[in-house]
């Protein structure tokens, strides 16, 4: 699959042969959501490409002041797709973003963020290419509801996979085919009820230019993955947008709806973004050497050793949102513990099983959907550039089942951990981020702490929950 256009002759050839009527200029905000404007295709030209389309930076969450509004969309015609859900014929371009009072790219666009740890991959002579495999998880569900007042709170969720709808009443019966709790890893139907749904999404999935390989099943209650192909860094990072917008769209008009939330059931399995990464140079996996542990080089230990100490500032962009920590508990499958190990699971970082020279890598197991994926591989490749840099040798190998660890033995091993709250992954990103700095600018970096502290860490500190009424009401 992969491109469809190559540069700007090709795409109004494509644009006139397809009967094209929009095109969807889209860019992608701090925390990792798509915004668009939609142009006339006639109203588009080469001198718009290369001008850019102005739009209003001050009405982006922790953007532009109202009086250094404007700002300049810059289209990569690459990235075009056709929209497969619009009534009239749409592509998509999605775009970067330019400041026109510094003339150069926006220092807090999420995707020049990541071009740029790409060009500091290379001034660092340590690799031309990186490749990232994002692997996203998500939720099906029938009905959400939520509610946030200042004397009430709730929410909601219902999945027919629920455990609790076995005693439900539905029309026409209940035929009570439901996995239930942690029942739901790869079973077929009539216990598997997504198997259209997920066939849909995978089907519209290669119509927009990814390359499919599988979809399942997970493991919780009205959870499922789609596999697809891992790609360069910022163009992996672009197929997640894809992925999440065609998902949810395929769900909604379905009459059904999609989350990528890490942790939307207490008690069952959360949702992960496992990331494979690796870095190559001169057409050569620098992550490779045959015969050491995991087939792994010393730049790829290294590289894992660089994101584990930095492991702290890293998540606040790889678990970037409060409902993150509520996934990295012990008990479902979450890897919390800072190791590597060769086929483990239980390891944050994980070694795949019986990869040669060209797909050796590493898994990092830790991150989820909330991530801004932009930010997200950014943050962790340049973690692991320091790392490789300054020979920073992680904590393992450890093969043991890392899960069944007592708080006590974790202390004992002097094993690191990734942080519980994102209170915590904030102030690790205060006290630790000189390594981000030839890519991070301390304005991105200050705006990104203080829209976290504002928007989701002092708003859900200072919210009761029912589960403190449940155990302190009477107290």
């Amino acid at each position: 699959m992969g491109k469809f256009v190559n540069n700007n002759e090709e795409f109004f050839k494509f644009c006139e042969e397809k009967e094209v009527e929009f095109v969807d200029f889209r860019f992608t905000d701090i925390k990792g959501a798509w915004h668009h404007i939609s142009y006339r295709y006639s109203a588009v030209n080469e001198q718009l490409f290369e001008n850019g389309m102005p739009f209003d930076g001050s009405s982006i969450d922790a953007w532009q002041p109202i009086n250094r509004s404007d700002m300049v969309l810059k289209p990569d015609v690459q990235s075009a797709f056709l929209d497969p859900f619009t009534a009239d014929v749409t592509i998509i371009v999605i775009c970067s973003v330019y400041d026109i009072y510094k003339e150069e790219m926006y220092a807090k666009c999420p995707r020049s963020i990541a071009a740029k740890s790409l060009e500091y991959l290379e001034q660092a002579n340590i690799g031309d290419v990186a490749y990232f495999g994002p692997e996203n998880e998500f939720f099906i569900f029938e009905d959400v509801k939520i509610k946030d007042r200042p004397n009430e709170s709730f929410y909601y969720v219902n999945t027919e996979d629920g455990g609790w709808n076995k005693k439900a009443d539905i029309e026409g019966g209940n035929m009570s085919h439901i996995s239930g709790t942690k029942g739901g890893y790869f079973p077929v139907a009539p216990v598997d009820k997504g198997v259209d749904l997920r066939a849909e999404m995978m089907l519209v999935l290669e119509e927009v230019g990814l390359t499919v390989m599988l979809g399942h099943h997970e493991v919780a209650q009205g959870q499922h993955e789609i596999g697809i192909v891992y790609d360069t860094l910022v163009e992996a990072a672009d197929n997640v947008q894809k992925l999440k917008y065609v998902v949810k769209m395929v769900a909604h008009l379905n009459g059904k709806t999609a989350t990528f939330i890490p942790k939307p059931i207490h008690g069952d399995n959360g949702n992960g973004m496992h990331v494979h990464q690796s870095i190559w140079k001169d057409g050569k996996n620098t992550f490779y050497k045959k015969g050491n542990y995991g087939n792994l080089s010393d730049e790829a230990r290294w590289y894992a050793g660089g994101v584990f100490k930095h492991a702290f500032a890293v998540s606040a962009f790889t678990n970037a949102s409060t409902n993150s920590y509520k996934r990295l508990v012990p008990g479902f499958e979450a890897p919390s513990i800072l190791t590597y190990s060769a086929q483990n699971r239980s390891a944050a970082c994980r070694v795949p099983w019986g990869a040669g020279e060209g797909a050796t890598r590493l898994e990092m197991r830790f991150p989820d959907s909330t991530a801004n994926p932009y930010l997200g591989f950014a943050a962790m490749m340049m973690a692991g550039i320091d790392g490789i840099k300054n020979k920073t040798e992680p904590v393992g190998p450890m093969d043991e089942d890392l899960f069944e660890l007592s708080l006590d033995e974790i202390r004992e091993k002097k094993i690191p951990q990734m942080p519980n709250t994102l209170r915590m992954a904030i102030e690790g990103l205060i006290k630790d981020n000189e390594f981000l700095k030839p890519v991070f600018t301390d304005d991105m970096i200050d705006t990104y702490k203080h829209y976290q502290y504002e928007r989701q860490i002092w708003p859900y500190e200072s919210r009761p929950t029912a589960f403190e009424f449940k155990t302190t009401y009477s107290c």
